[in-house]
């Protein structure tokens, strides 16, 4: 925990480009589907972009009926300059439905350097700018960057936003100490067509669940760089409670569970509320106690801290007034009200850690699906 700690606190999070003088032309993929009070205001996020060069905004849908069409649609006519486009990629060709729309609109990208982004990632004016700079480097095979859950309403949201913008990309970091990235982030993904023919383009994903995993690894294998950058996006969800909130955290850790087996399996020993719970059960002692409310008031300060320094950063543009009572990430007094779910969430995700080795089906977007042993999916 303390090693996470130290390595987020060194990570420069948040800094920007200086004078950038790399502007490629990029083609954005913008995969849709449904939509919330907060989508419009992502998907304007990207059509206001102030960048230099070109840019090419791809929208992809399954569906003509999709309610997200008509927003898109009324969002392109706000930005008749924006060289975007919806479009209608018909039935899935894959067990990753948001792939198979990806893998129409690789069709049509214009340029070379190609962003993917996920519907609900809402960005600052700068981000564009800032995510292609380290693809100036030759060797540079993809950019992602962190994430933040930007609204937590419910109390289960609460918990996931902590379990996300305290200790996730903590865990990154301690995983790129150990050796190079491996994988990727799937938030937001910068990288060239070129790497992506040489993996055998999207549809090679077509059926993997963690497509952002698959895609980094990929290209690392390739022996292409994974960088991290500095920045940090938003992610707004719809309010859930506790059982899709359960669901996701399961369907979250399956899925490592299968990319990175090893790994998953021993990420159990960083538990840190866990274990001295366990100590102080079987040792019943003054000084066992002393020892374990010491570690649980160091685990709460860490993830505080961490916390904050995730939610200090830029924001993007304000949300739209349909947003208002979503919920804002808490700050100050609020966070410390709520350090207890620090201590909450190790003892579920100790649970969910066990579970996670006990099956291998998962419910995504209300489709009961079955994991493989190479990361690939099937219906249920």
């Amino acid at each position: 925990m303390l090693w996470q700690w130290c390595l987020a606190r060194a990570f420069p999070l948040h800094r920007r480009v200086g004078e950038a003088a790399f502007f490629p032309d990029v083609t954005l993929l913008k995969p849709l589907k449904g939509c919330d009070a907060m989508t419009e205001d992502c998907l304007r996020s990207w059509l206001a972009q102030e960048y230099r060069g070109r840019v090419q905004i791809l929208f992809g849908v399954a569906d003509e009926d999709d309610p997200v069409c008509w927003l898109a649609r009324r969002l392109l006519k706000q930005f008749p300059d924006a060289d975007a486009q919806l479009v209608v990629c018909g039935p899935p060709r894959g067990a990753n439905f948001k792939v198979s729309n990806l893998v129409e609109l690789e069709r049509l990208a214009c340029y070379e350097v190609v962003v993917i982004s996920d519907a609900d990632v809402r960005v600052t004016p700068d981000f564009l700018a800032n995510i292609v700079a380290p693809l100036r480097e030759e060797q540079m095979g993809l950019v992602n960057c962190f994430y933040r859950l930007a609204n937590s309403p419910t109390l289960a949201m609460r918990w996931e936003a902590l379990a996300i913008n305290a200790d996730f990309w903590g865990q990154v970091l301690q995983a790129r100490s150990l050796k190079p990235l491996g994988f990727a982030l799937g938030a937001v993904m910068a990288t060239r067509r070129r790497q992506l023919r040489e993996i055998g383009g999207l549809r090679a994903l077509a059926d993997c669940l963690a497509d952002d995993f698959q895609l980094g690894r990929r290209i690392a294998k390739r022996g292409y760089r994974i960088e991290l950058s500095p920045l940090v996006v938003e992610c707004w969800s719809p309010p859930v409670g506790w059982v899709a909130a359960w669901k996701h955290q399961l369907r979250w850790a399956r899925t490592i569970r299968v990319c990175q087996p090893a790994p998953y399996f021993f990420s159990i020993l960083s538990n840190p509320t866990l274990w001295p719970l366990l100590y102080l059960a079987v040792n019943p002692t003054a000084p066992a106690l002393v020892l374990g409310l010491g570690c649980w008031f160091v685990r709460m300060a860490t993830a505080l801290d961490l916390q904050a320094r995730l939610e200090q950063g830029p924001l993007a543009p304000a949300p739209g007034p349909r947003a208002a009572g979503r919920g804002q990430p808490l700050g100050g007094w609020g966070r410390v009200r709520n350090a207890w779910l620090a201590l909450l969430k190790d003892l579920l995700h100790a649970s969910i850690w066990l579970l996670a080795f006990t099956g291998n089906t998962i419910e995504w977007r209300s489709r009961k699906m079955r994991l493989r042993r190479d990361g690939s999916i099937i219906a249920e």
